[in-house]
């Protein structure tokens, strides 16, 4: 997670929804083992509806020698849509969005989950400088080609830490995909200058430097994972800060879901962890300061790409500001903020970011 309130510049189209009827609470699925695969059937409906195929899941070899655990729904063939999930999430988390996307009337889909490196089954490095950007690019390029050949993905959707591998794909192979959605994850050049400038947004970035700490997975996997639980809730004062809707709005975390939850941290946190370490992005510190003087340079942070952006206003932790002057950097952008979400977007409104997406898949691409 991260944030910014920065530059002026051509105001990108902003677009304002009426208030969206509340999402129905989520029921999170069981899972059992086949000789094939681990097939999740939340939806038993996957078996009676041949409309809805059920999700797949399988371990995906890469040529540079990673594997990724994936989830998938949709057949092969089909256009494509990749999901990338941030931290402390997994793959899992865009189940909804993969069955939606994937029945035909809602476009026939291939929709494709990597849990990335670090996270659940996945491979997990344990040096820290193999969470470095570019070998995070390099897994979900390999993806890409793996799951789409010669042809482009339909779009990258992604949220958190998977938008920041999102923005890094898009800048560096815009080739690889007709469109990108980013959920609340900023674009490097507001975050930056927010570091540097933006007292407000230095604040809300503090839990960073716990999460970098050597001791912070074991600290967080104490009493059953009790502080990440916390944080989903938004009640954990070291992560979430002290002013979170999440802690009374949080409907969503079942104790289904807790246990989904449980099973990706168990399989460890030191690979999420280091997306932290490995990043320069991160606050001021009276030990460290990788950014007063950090100028990132033009041609990596240009995005060819059409654009759309979805903001949780009530984000604590990444601020509304950081989308300020991301037209500089993104010509062809459609943002739209939503109101009375949080950072959790994607598991409070389920229903309005299926929506805005789908709309944005509609738009004629040239």
């Amino acid at each position: 997670m991260w944030p910014n309130c920065c530059g002026t510049g051509r105001t990108p189209k902003t677009v304002s929804r009426p208030p969206h009827p509340p999402s129905p609470q989520k029921t999170n699925p069981r899972r059992w083992t086949s000789d094939q695969a681990l097939i999740t059937a939340d939806r038993l409906t996957a078996w009676s509806d041949p409309l809805t195929p059920p999700i797949e899941t399988w371990q995906q070899a890469l040529p540079h020698g990673i594997t990724l655990s994936c989830r998938a729904c949709g057949d092969r063939g089909r256009p494509v849509l990749m999901f990338l999930h941030g931290f402390p999430e997994a793959a899992f988390v865009w189940d909804e969005l993969l069955t939606h996307f994937a029945r035909p009337e809602n476009g026939g889909y291939r929709c494709v989950a990597p849990n990335l490196r670090g996270y659940e089954l996945s491979s997990a490095p344990t040096d820290v400088k193999d969470y470095r950007a570019k070998f995070l690019v390099q897994d979900i390029v390999a993806l890409i080609d793996t799951e789409c050949g010669d042809q482009p993905l339909a779009a990258l959707v992604a949220h958190d830490w998977g938008g920041a591998v999102a923005w890094n794909v898009a800048n560096q192979h815009p080739e690889r995909m007709r469109q990108l959605v980013i959920i609340n994850s900023p674009h490097p050049a507001p975050f930056l200058k927010a570091m540097q400038s933006d007292p407000a947004q230095q604040a809300a970035s503090a839990y960073m430097s716990f999460l970098v700490q050597p001791h912070a997975a074991a600290q967080l996997a104490a009493d059953g994972f009790a502080q990440l639980l916390g944080f989903l809730r938004g009640d954990d004062e070291q992560l979430s800060g002290k002013h979170s809707l999440a802690a009374t709005a949080a409907p969503w975390l079942t104790p289904e879901v807790e246990e989904q939850y449980r099973f990706v941290w168990s399989q460890g946190l030191e690979g999420g962890l280091n997306y932290y370490r490995a990043s320069p992005l991160r606050p001021i510190t009276a030990t460290e300061d990788f950014i007063s003087a950090m100028v990132l340079p033009p041609e990596i942070l240009r995005i060819d790409v059409p654009t759309l952006v979805l903001w949780a206003q009530d984000d604590i932790a990444l601020r509304p500001c950081l989308t300020e002057g991301l037209d500089q950097h993104v010509p062809d952008l459609t943002l739209v903020p939503i109101e009375n979400a949080t950072h959790w977007v994607v598991h409070e409104h389920p229903d309005r970011v299926i929506a805005e997406i789908s709309r944005f898949l509609q738009r004629p691409v040239q």
